[in-house]
């Protein structure tokens, strides 16, 4: 017994990345960044989470540290390229417990962490 299901031909699926209208596809700018010693992979209209910035709620800030734009990589920066952000919030992610011990010696810590945190709406990808 053959249990594995028909997939439609016509099936188009769609993402922020791109979308499809008549058989035209029209892709949206994606580019790599670099801030707080981590890379993010964004589109246009992505909302992501970086490390905490030092900027107001509504300001825009500009990233220049560009690892990739479209199919244009660096060495290690796109020259002239720069990723556009207006700064949503600023807050502290959930708590998480940091409980350390050492068996038979009566040592117990337990300490909490809120990392700080950084929203931010991609706004525009010039490249």
């Amino acid at each position: 017994m053959n249990r594995t299901k028909e997939v439609k031909s016509d099936y188009i699926s769609t993402s922020k990345a791109s979308l499809q209208t008549d058989k035209e596809e029209i892709k949206l700018m994606k580019a790599v960044f670099k801030t707080g010693g981590k890379q993010y992979y964004v589109a246009e209209g992505d909302e992501i989470f970086v490390e905490k910035l030092e900027s107001e709620v509504g300001k825009t800030i500009d990233f220049t540290e560009v690892l990739a734009v479209g199919e244009k990589t660096g060495n290690p920066f796109v020259k002239g390229a720069k990723v556009t952000c207006e700064v949503l919030k600023n807050g502290k992610a959930k708590k998480i417990i940091v409980f350390k011990y050492k068996p038979k010696k009566k040592y117990r810590l337990k300490q909490g962490h809120r990392q700080p945190y950084t929203k931010l709406l991609v706004k525009k990808i010039v490249g």
